[in-house]
């Protein structure tokens, strides 16, 4: 337990209450699951971060690959067709946004020699997009069609404390009504944006404190779960700020990346989580398989702007 007991308990004291979960497939251990897009089809789509790789999951859990890109691939969202914006770093360790179409094919959107880390990104309309730059400590605006980006913000509270230390800060990002909401890992705080008319930022805030978020996802009433990574779990931060736990080790959420509702009839309730295993902070047993979770929490998701 050495490991964990390094880690601050900023959970020791937040109330459990355990959602019912299934692992729906696994990948071997070692596999960075970093982010997820699910179609309404119910086919959920993975980027495998450090193998530069898409992967297309059927509900049922079959894998297939769907795209391969030269470098890493990092966060992902769907365009209006069907295809996918996927931020990450070309072969030559340049930030880059590619676009894979829905049959697979990849082309690269947009090269960013003045971005350092592009993580999470979110849809804001039909065809601009707000990603994390984890270590420049700011947000770009992504627009598909014009191929352009733009600095949308850039703050102090979306960078690190210390510019030497490997985790990211501004990291995952989505809109729930006129905010947009941002998790700085590396801080361990959770964000709050105001949206103006054109989706112009107003000034941060800081909206919980002391919480290890990566990315998460909304329901319909505001609540937020979201993705602990290296403290093993999923948490529900409620509209006014408290945690719960809903998800633990145990249930299969080690190094618990990132967090999509389900997008079928059936599943509209439903949440699904990624992981990596344990690879930046190995449990006690050592790295273990990458899971894909189905957690039901009740509640339908927060539709994302633009899909």
């Amino acid at each position: 337990m050495e490991n964990i007991l390094m880690l601050p308990p900023i959970y020791a004291d937040t109330p459990i209450e355990l959602a019912p979960a299934k692992i729906i497939t696994s990948f071997p251990a070692n596999t960075f699951l970093e982010n997820l897009a699910i179609a309404a089809d119910g086919t959920i789509f993975v980027t495998n971060h450090e193998a530069g790789k898409i992967v297309r999951i059927t509900p049922d859990g079959n894998q297939q690959l769907h795209a391969s890109v030269e470098g890493k691939v990092s966060g992902l969202a769907f365009t209006l067709d069907g295809g996918l914006v996927v931020t990450g770093w070309n072969a030559d360790s340049l930030p880059v946004v590619s676009l894979v179409a829905a049959d697979g094919a990849v082309e690269t959107l947009l090269t960013l020699p003045d971005s350092i880390f592009l993580n999470g990104i979110t849809p804001v309309s039909d065809t601009q997009y707000l990603a994390a730059d984890s270590y420049r400590g700011a947000i770009w605006l992504i627009d598909i069609d014009q191929r352009r980006s733009t600095i949308w913000l850039e703050h102090p509270l979306l960078a690190r404390s210390n510019p030497e230390n490997v985790i990211p800060a501004a990291n995952g990002l989505k809109r729930f009504g006129n905010f947009l909401y941002v998790s700085n890992t590396e801080k361990m705080l959770l964000l709050r944006i105001g949206l103006g008319v054109d989706n112009e930022p107003g000034e941060p805030e800081i909206f919980v404190e002391q919480t290890n978020i990566d990315d998460f996802a909304f329901d319909v009433e505001g609540n937020l779960y979201g993705a602990t990574h290296i403290y093993n779990s999923v948490v529900k931060i409620a509209p006014d700020g408290s945690t719960t736990i809903i998800a633990q080790a145990e249930q299969g959420v080690i190094g618990s990346t990132a967090v999509a509702f389900g997008q079928t009839p059936s599943d509209l309730t439903a949440i699904y989580v990624v992981m990596n295993g344990g690879m930046f902070l190995p449990p006690p047993t050592g790295v273990v398989a990458s899971n894909i979770v189905r957690i039901e929490v009740s509640k339908a998701g927060y539709p994302l702007v633009g899909k």
